[in-house]
């Protein structure tokens, strides 16, 4: 593994309380060495691929009530996460929460605004069956 030093200091963190999630993304030729660490160490896990084409993984660890939380977001990459779930990862993983609620401030409006652009075009639709 090239980051190994990064990799232990992590668990170190872990084990001495620091963080309760961790968020550790490699190359799927180090997941082997990565489990092997983690279950020697008994430290609950979550691996997911960082995109559909990547050859790179999101390795989680950590606290396991946070591996639950995690788990209930189901098998969806990062960008894939509702405004909610991504501000829940960003307070898990100990990120100032102040920017987590910007950053979730400005997801939620997006979403919103997207949502608004598909009803239109969804009533744009029915104008067109209807003939209106």
């Amino acid at each position: 593994m090239r980051r190994p030093r990064i990799f232990s200091h992590h668990i170190y963190e872990l084990k001495k309380g620091l963080r309760h999630l961790i968020l550790f993304t490699t190359t799927e030729e180090h997941r082997l060495a990565i489990v092997q660490k983690l279950e020697t160490h008994h430290i609950p896990y979550l691996i997911q691929p960082v995109a559909p084409s990547s050859t790179k993984i999101n390795v989680f660890f950590g606290n396991q009530t946070c591996i639950d939380v995690l788990e209930t977001f189901g098998s969806r990459y990062l960008s894939e996460l509702t405004a909610e779930e991504d501000f829940m990862l960003g307070v898990m993983l100990g990120y100032d929460r102040v920017k987590q609620c910007e950053r979730y401030l400005r997801m939620h409006e997006r979403a919103e605004r997207l949502e608004e652009e598909e009803d239109d075009d969804e009533d744009l639709d029915l104008e067109e069956d209807t003939g209106a």
